[in-house]
């Protein structure tokens, strides 16, 4: 598994942000392609954005409560995020 998609159901909802960011890894690491050419570009981002539909669908449906604690990368990105914001 690439090592850079983390768990995104746990005690906070994920971003649409970090779901569309682990989306593209996972795109990517499938595809081999870390920027697709011209000519795959509308493919890649349609398989993007679909994959990330599909998990924001799958995270909706799961039940809520107390899931796994928030991976620390969630933690840290978050915390960058708001820093620059």
């Amino acid at each position: 598994m690439c090592r850079s998609i983390v768990p995104l159901r746990g005690e906070e909802a994920a971003l649409p942000e970090e779901v569309e960011a682990a989306a593209l890894q996972f795109i990517r690491k499938v595809s081999g392609y870390r920027s697709p050419s011209k000519a795959h570009d509308e493919a890649f981002h349609r398989a993007v954005r679909e994959v990330a539909e599909s998990t924001q669908r799958l995270l909706d449906e799961l039940p809520t409560g107390r899931g796994p604690a928030m991976a620390r990368s969630r933690i840290v990105a978050r915390e960058k995020a708001a820093r620059t914001a």
